[in-house]
């Protein structure tokens, strides 16, 4: 392996393919599972603060820093993760004190999209990409629902 890197050295971006596709599919399942998840009648909320606070949790537990190679500061990333989602929890916060009775904002498409691909973000960031479907199991579940039901068409 090393000699065909030493002969073809031009060739080695090729090794991250295969990462960049899982990286894509996380993210993009997974905001579609939690859009799939919001229908019309807004249900993403709940599952989104549970799925967020599980992944902080996740932050605190697993200790991950990918940045320290980066900005040279040794809790940054894991600093930004936490002020990620504190972020996104804030935009849940805001949601839902404007969706109760009567309801004056609704989420949309373009809400529960953002939402999804913050969790996906958030799980590659920490390295926890395996453990995502069992935190949003309700997503996983409902997206396969979706999948059958417009399959058996």
């Amino acid at each position: 392996m090393v000699q065909n890197l030493e002969r073809f050295p031009h060739l080695w971006p090729l090794a991250f393919l295969p990462f960049i596709a899982f990286v894509a599919l996380v993210i993009v399942g997974s905001s579609n599972a939690v859009n799939l998840n919001d229908g019309l009648d807004g249900l993403a909320i709940g599952c989104t603060v549970i799925a967020a606070g599980a992944l902080t949790v996740l932050t605190y537990v697993s200790g991950q820093r990918p940045s320290q190679l980066i900005w040279r500061f040794p809790n940054a990333a894991s600093r930004r993760v936490d002020d990620f989602l504190r972020s996104d929890g804030r935009i849940v916060d805001w949601i839902l004190w404007y969706n109760a009775h009567p309801a004056e904002v609704f989420m949309g498409d373009v809400g529960s999209l953002a939402l999804g691909g913050a969790i996906g973000t958030v799980a590659v960031i920490i390295k926890q990409e395996l453990l995502l479907p069992f935190i949003g199991g309700v997503f996983v579940i409902e997206a396969v629902s979706v999948i059958l039901q417009v399959g058996s068409l």
